[in-house]
């Protein structure tokens, strides 16, 4: 990216109480160079700001250039949140894979639905997973120079042939190339194995896994981790694609054909270095494995132990906050996709055990996507109107914000919270994690 392309970064919060906030930074402010050098990105920013003497171009709201200077600590932070990570845009991805979710979405949703994303620095800084085909030499060499590591990257298959199948470019077959280089670099990754039945199932699975845990191993691991995860598929899919959903036999296949891997992997290298994500074992209808299987969560982002992480928080977040009974006796519908009914079926009567408190579980399953089994991410508001409309829902939504647009109250149909409730004329509380859906069930 030349440095025309590098857009000032937009300012869109003063922490309290912050270097920011005494030198005087406002809403809308934006920040040109930091020492001479504009910052392409938050990676950038946080580098140049590490220095203890900081000369800042600022462009303000009404657009009127200034120079501030700052003295602090050295790697102390200036309390600064912008409206993107990255202020020269976003590198897209050129793959057509078959199973990508932006290409099996409606059109005529919001703009950002349909962005491809394969940034490594989002990567990076957030988790989000990349394939490794669309950098440039100089994103690697920046990749090298900065340690960016670790990444979490797309791997899907490590034959050339069905990686460049996968993805439908002709430089996916460069995965193991781009291991080694990483490796001899002393830089880590993540990786993902999204499985498609009839493609790279079976013996291209176990070739994949075998593979990427020749990396599991010394003192820092190329490959940190392997997550396997089944394809998911959306009636809005292109109809000429090859794809096949997975079915139970398959997840029941696929389980065991990783467990006896995994017992492989431990006993080589004491670690399970592979984990099957949580939709596997629903699919399959088997239990969820122990809390002691997932090591330290490797995975956790890709959903790989994060029901079983979910109820073991839940459980130690009850025991301190649940009372025996309420004053006021209040009921709710707390709203969750089907895949985790049977999982949360003990959370719901832990509630319950409180006189006073009703928690009635909607899990339902997507209609607007067309799926059987839904996490509760991906439930949209018209799937709440659907399967809604003519329950009881007492006093009130319990609603995962996972359901909604980060900052936002639109889900992925660009329905609003406040649309949906005034359809099915009831409150509805969006809740971030365990503590704050407690505390709204205690509310009195």
């Amino acid at each position: 990216m030349s440095e025309t392309s590098i857009r000032p970064a937009v300012i869109t919060k003063v922490l309290p109480d912050s270097i920011a906030a005494e030198v005087g930074f406002e809403v809308g402010d934006a920040i040109v160079a930091i020492n001479g050098i504009p910052p392409r990105d938050l990676i950038d920013y946080k580098f140049l700001c590490a220095d203890e003497w900081l000369d800042l171009e600022v462009l303000d709201a009404a657009g009127k250039m200034h120079s501030v200077e700052i003295e602090k600590d050295y790697d102390a932070e200036l309390g600064l949140e912008f409206e993107t990570a990255l202020f020269d845009g976003l590198i897209q991805c050129n793959n057509r894979c078959p199973f990508c979710f932006i290409d099996q979405q409606p059109p005529g949703k919001r703009q950002s639905l349909y962005l491809k994303d394969d940034d490594y620095r989002l990567s990076f800084l957030y988790g989000s997973y990349l394939t490794l085909t669309n950098l440039s030499r100089k994103e690697w060499e920046r990749i090298e120079q900065m340690r960016l590591s670790p990444l979490y990257v797309s791997v899907h298959a490590t034959e050339p042939d069905i990686r460049q199948r996968l993805l439908k470019n002709q430089r996916a077959g460069q995965i193991i190339e781009q291991l080694q280089w990483l490796q001899e670099r002393r830089l880590q990754i993540h990786a993902q194995v999204v499985v498609c039945p009839g493609i790279n199932d079976g013996i291209h699975l176990e070739r994949t896994l075998l593979d990427l845990a020749q990396f599991h191993s010394g003192e820092v691991p190329t490959v940190a981790s392997i997550a396997v995860v089944p394809v998911g598929l959306t009636r809005f899919r292109p109809t000429e694609d090859e794809l096949v959903a997975v079915s139970q036999n398959k997840a029941v296949e696929v389980i065991e054909q990783v467990k006896s891997l995994q017992e492989k992997f431990s006993s080589q290298q004491n670690s399970n270095c592979v984990w099957l994500a949580d939709e596997w074992f629903l699919i399959a209808r088997q239990e969820l494995p122990p809390e002691s299987h997932y090591e330290d969560y490797p995975q956790i982002g890709n959903g790989v132990g994060s029901i079983r992480l979910f109820l073991k928080q839940f459980q130690e977040a009850a025991t301190q906050m649940l009372p025996s009974h309420l004053e006021i006796p209040r009921t709710f519908t707390w709203v969750v996709g089907n895949a985790v009914e049977v999982a949360f079926k003990p959370l719901v009567q832990q509630l319950n055990a409180v006189e006073g408190l009703v928690v009635n579980l909607a899990a339902i399953r997507s209609n607007y996507w067309g799926q059987e089994i839904t996490v509760t991410g991906l439930l949209t508001g018209q799937d709440l109107l659907d399967n809604l409309q003519q329950r009881d829902l007492g006093d009130g939504i319990l609603l995962p914000s996972v359901m909604l647009k980060h900052g936002d109250t639109k889900f992925l149909d660009d329905l609003s919270v406040a649309d949906v409730a005034s359809q099915l004329k009831t409150t509805i509380f969006p809740v971030t994690g365990i503590e704050e859906l407690i505390e709204t069930c205690l509310l009195e």
